[in-house]
């Protein structure tokens, strides 16, 4: 069944995504820790980190694209799914720091110290483990998305009454977070990280194997999403997407095959905000913020929902366009953005991997119909033999 699963996952364009993912896996980090700072191919560590970061935010587009681009929910809450995750992360980066935070409390991180805190909340328990923390890295995201979807998708809600509940749910996190009494570092969040399975986060090889990891996450989950839309249930959450009461006519439970998408999407999304934490070496309530949902979803409507590499391609240049434009001109950068969404929605409706792909369908039928009229032609000509 896995074997079959796999096979099905593969086309020729997942083929060549994963084996670009796998080898800049490999090749980034050869050029940062093999390569001196004067070799012309030397990636300097601070580019390796930013890199992680593209790809961290490939990822969560990718999972936004899963239940936009072939379900059709516009989830405009993914952003809560990724802080989630990086919370989670967070809080066992900051168990790892110990009696070395400035206040010197073995067990208790400097901002409880500083807010009088006595004893370590119930829910800190267990973080200092990584088997833990890495499984609520999926666990929470997942079960949000799981109570969220159930009572959502039972009760019918559908369409923007949808993605505005998805925003609410966001805004009501981050209000939380922003509290000191909850014990998530408040506005500052938390920061000051030092090691991550004993190794220093801020050394060269870690940062390498940071990216390496958000790499081989980002193929592993490209080859799970193909896999899901190419089987028999990726062909029911089309019909969902394309004509939900026709779907629903037909005697599929319409909510379960939406709730099962939904989930592994947040799951996804935490996945990737537990690989940003650790290259940025900070996470706060800000990572709630509805807007950076609406930028997910740019960048999905950007490279082309629907598609799987699309929204990978989508964060990548969107985000990198980001980092040189707000170098030069900061204070245009959401002007920006928005002139992109407007001119993608008029010009480019299914963004630029889905365009490439009609094109080429487009000049797949070109050729079939000339081939075609050849063809025909060459069967209607007399024959100058049997004329003679």
């Amino acid at each position: 069944m896995i074997t079959s699963f796999l096979i099905k996952s593969f086309d020729r364009t997942v083929i060549v995504a994963v084996a670009i993912l796998l080898a800049l896996a490999a090749l980034i980090p050869a050029l940062n820790l093999l390569t001196g700072p004067d070799h012309p191919l030397h990636v300097p560590t601070y580019l390796v980190s930013l890199f992680g970061k593209y790809l961290t935010y490939a990822l969560l587009a990718l999972a936004l694209d899963l239940v936009w681009g072939f379900c059709g929910i516009l989830s405009l809450g993914h952003a809560a799914f990724f802080a989630l995750g990086g919370y989670a992360m967070g809080m066992y980066l900051m168990r790892q720091i110990g009696a070395r935070g400035s206040y010197g409390n073995p067990v208790l991180p400097d901002f409880m110290v500083f807010l009088n805190w006595k004893e370590l909340p119930w829910f800190w328990h267990g973080f200092d483990m990584f088997w833990f923390a890495a499984l609520m890295v999926v666990l929470v995201p997942g079960l949000l998305a799981f109570v969220f979807g159930w009572f959502a998708f039972r009760s019918r809600v559908n369409g923007v009454y949808l993605s505005i509940i998805t925003q609410a749910m966001t805004y009501a996190l981050l209000l939380a977070f922003f509290r000191n009494d909850m014990g998530f570092g408040g506005n500052n969040g938390l920061t000051d990280f030092k090691d991550i399975l004993g190794f220093n986060i801020q050394a060269d090889g870690t940062r390498a194997a940071l990216f390496a990891a958000s790499a081989l996450a980002l193929a592993a989950a490209l080859v799970l999403t193909s896999g899901i839309v190419r089987s028999k249930y990726g062909k029911i959450l089309a019909g969902v997407r394309d004509a939900e009461s026709r779907t629903r006519f037909l005697g599929y439970r319409v909510e379960h095959f939406k709730l099962f998408a939904f989930t592994v999407s947040a799951m996804m999304a935490g996945i990737a905000g537990a690989l940003y934490v650790p290259q940025v070496g900070i996470i706060n309530p800000g990572e709630f913020e509805p807007g950076n949902s609406i930028e997910v979803v740019i960048w999905t409507a950007v490279g082309g929902r629907g598609t799987l590499i699309g929204p990978i391609l989508g964060a990548i240049l969107v985000n990198g366009g980001k980092s040189i434009f707000t170098a030069a001109f900061p204070e245009f950068w959401l002007f920006a953005l928005g002139g992109l969404f407007v001119a993608v929605t008029l010009f480019l409706p299914k963004g630029i991997a889905g365009t490439a792909q009609a094109m080429l369908a487009r000049r797949k039928e070109y050729r079939k119909a000339a081939d075609t009229d050849a063809a025909r032609e060459g069967a209607t000509a007399p024959n100058p033999v049997a004329a003679e």
